[in-house]
């Protein structure tokens, strides 16, 4: 006679928030986070990128990327094909000696940043301007219309 051992069902044990949200293990707290404070991008050695508005008129892309503290000798904007890439590097300044971190949101060192162009340009054309903080990019249309060539022919002599 063979018996089946049937065990009581055990709620899963969730971790939750301070809030009641579950924690996953990428919302996990990092461990020295206590320590060091709430940026543990900081502590894993993460890059960052600078945030980007693309849109369009009837006449260019516009492409706007917010690099608020970053020098205009310290950014690189290439286009290559059908995407533009924005590479740089925004500085720590100096600053006096801490004693104790209490917060870090501003995110320092070096960024890439790559945007696809959906739109027919001529890559001689396109014009960055770095302004209060904002780096725009501005990639003109090239011309849609349809024009008719003439057809020559060679005439035998």
């Amino acid at each position: 006679m063979s018996s089946t051992l049937s065990l009581p069902k055990l709620p899963a044990l969730i971790l939750r928030t301070q809030r009641g949200k579950p924690i996953s293990e990428r919302s996990r707290p990092h461990p020295l986070a206590e320590l060091y404070g709430e940026f543990p991008d900081r502590l894993r050695g993460d890059r960052w990128q600078p945030s980007a508005d693309v849109f369009e008129t009837e006449a260019e892309v516009v492409i706007r990327f917010e690099v608020a503290g970053v020098r205009g000798e310290d950014l690189r904007v290439n286009v290559e094909g059908a995407t533009l890439r924005l590479r740089g590097v925004r500085r720590s300044p100096p600053s006096a000696a801490i004693d104790r971190l209490q917060q870090m949101e501003i995110s320092f060192g070096p960024f890439e940043r790559e945007i696809g162009i959906a739109a027919n340009f001529d890559p001689d054309l396109v014009r960055a301007r770095l302004e209060d903080g904002f780096l725009e990019v501005r990639i003109p249309r090239r011309s849609s219309e349809r024009r008719m060539l003439p057809v020559y022919t060679e005439k035998a002599d």
